[in-house]
C-alpha cells in the first residue's frame, strides 16, 4: 500500500529545499538529521515551523526535507516556501488562503547581484586616489 505524501520545492537566495509531508505526528527531518540539531537558532527553528502555525495543522504532517545552497537563514527561508507549497497540495481550499495572505507562497526574489568586471564587488569600485 502507497502512503500518501504531498511534495514541494522551496527556494531562497542559492538555496533550495524539496519537502516532502507526510500525515504523522509534527517530526521535522532536514538532511536526515533533526531540527533541532541542523538550525542552531531558535529564530530559523520557529521560521521553519510557520507555515503550520499560519494554516492551523501542528502536528499533524511529517516533514522529511533535503536542502543544499546557502546559509542557514536562506535555507529555511526555502524550507518554509516548501512547505507551504506542500501544504497546498494536501488541502487546497483550507490552507492556501492564510499561507497566501501571510506572503509564504510567493518566492522571494531577491538574489545576490553578479560582480561586474572592473569592480572588486557587484558595486564596489577601486578606492579612488588623486596622484
Amino acid at each position: 500500500m502507497a502512503k500518501i505524501q504531498y511534495q514541494g520545492t522551496g527556494r531562497r537566495k542559492s538555496s533550495v529545499a524539496r519537502v516532502r509531508l507526510i500525515p504523522g505526528t509534527g517530526k521535522i527531518t532536514i538532511n536526515k538529521k533533526e531540527l533541532d540539531v541542523y538550525f542552531p537558532t531558535e529564530i530559523v527553528k520557529r521560521e521553519v515551523k510557520r507555515p503550520f502555525e499560519v494554516a492551523g495543522c501542528e502536528g499533524k504532517f511529517d516533514v522529511i526535507a533535503t536542502v543544499y545552497g546557502g546559509g542557514f537563514t536562506g535555507q529555511a527561508g526555502a524550507l518554509r516556501h516548501g512547505i507551504s507549497r506542500a501544504l497546498c497540495q494536501a488541502d487546497k481550499e483550507a490552507f492556501r488562503a492564510p499561507l497566501k495572505a501571510a506572503g509564504f507562497l510567493t518566492r522571494d526574489p531577491r538574489m545576490k547581484e553578479r560582480k561586474k568586471y572592473g569592480l572588486k564587488k557587484a558595486r564596489r569600485a577601486s578606492q579612488f586616489s588623486k596622484r
